[in-house]
């Protein structure tokens, strides 16, 4: 029996829980007040898709493990769909904007079309388009 779940919530630690939120709003993701204090707020990217935003020491508090400094090594990629390739250009560009850095310039495969960038903690995020024919097994 395959498992399906129905949310994701990805856990990121921040240096700074308020220039976080600025950087993100200025990208233009809301974030649920319900789940929001000094240690953690919870950005939505979508109806099934969340971003837990924790203060460092709060985020090692779910851990054992010591935290990788995520603007020296890479510990995930956040990949995201986007509905265009001018969304994924648009999003990117409001993260430069913001104060993100370049990842890496875009790449654009044909059927799919894809850019990042990092976040003010070095997180990589990885903005992309696919087309819908390709998806849905057309092409």
């Amino acid at each position: 029996m395959a498992v399906k779940l129905d949310k994701i919530f990805v856990n990121l630690p921040v240096k700074d829980l308020n220039k976080s939120i600025e950087f993100f709003s200025k990208i233009g993701f809301e974030f649920n007040p319900q789940f929001t204090d000094e240690n953690a707020t919870c950005m939505v990217i979508s109806d099934h898709i969340y971003v837990m935003l924790l203060v460092e020491d709060f985020f090692k508090t779910f851990t054992p493990k010591d935290l990788s400094d995520a603007t020296k090594s890479t510990e995930v990629i956040l990949a995201v769909s986007a509905d265009s390739r001018e969304q994924v250009d648009e999003l990117v560009n409001r993260a430069l904007a913001a104060g993100g850095k370049k990842s890496y310039d875009p790449k654009d495969h044909g059927f799919m079309y894809a850019w990042s960038f990092q976040d003010i903690d070095g997180h990589l995020w990885e903005v992309m388009y696919m087309d819908p024919a390709v998806v849905e097994g057309q092409q």
